[in-house]
């Protein structure tokens, strides 16, 4: 297996209550993901906050201008010519993700609260990898990317409508 430096900061406790094992499960998941892209023997560096929405909107006003809190927030490192290149070391960013957006989104969204961290981060690390939804066939390319990252994962699409009468695909 390559090898791959998983920096893991967990900012709010909630975190380790919410989910067990929140350590060992976020490199877990990176580690698939990073495998899948970098099957070659590679040194990365990936750096992962699990904070709350104080945190993460602040990070979001300074960088985004947005003054609100969402569920992550990704930090590219690189430019997308590093990650093509044959580069012995690549440092792909900051993933920061917050547990009081992740836990009501899934309560909203009647989800599994480590199948949605799950699936944020998996976003977060595509971000890193400079996929993105800003534009529609983009959006398109990112989602499918996630559905496949997630089923390897164990964990269904998440773009799936639940229905009180079954589940239609969006």
């Amino acid at each position: 297996m390559p090898p791959f430096q998983i920096d893991i900061d967990i900012q709010d406790q909630k975190w380790l209550s919410v989910i067990p094992d929140i350590e060992g499960i976020t490199h877990n998941i990176i580690t698939t993901i990073l495998v899948q892209f970098f099957p070659k023997a590679q040194y990365l560096e990936v750096s992962i906050v699990l904070s709350d929405d104080d945190f993460i909107q602040r990070l979001n006003k300074q960088y985004r201008d947005k003054d609100k809190a969402t569920n992550v927030l990704s930090f590219p490192q690189t430019e997308i010519d590093d990650i093509n290149a044959d580069t012995p070391f690549l440092m792909l960013g900051d993933i920061i993700i917050s547990s009081d957006t992740i836990a009501s989104e899934a309560t909203e969204q009647n989800k599994d609260i480590k199948s949605h961290f799950t699936h944020m981060l998996v976003h977060g690390c595509l971000h890193l990898l400079h996929y993105d939804h800003i534009i529609e066939s983009e959006a398109e390319e990112m989602e499918q990317l996630e559905i496949k990252i997630l089923k390897t994962l164990g964990i269904k699409n998440p773009y799936e409508i639940q229905l009180t009468y079954g589940i239609i695909e969006q």
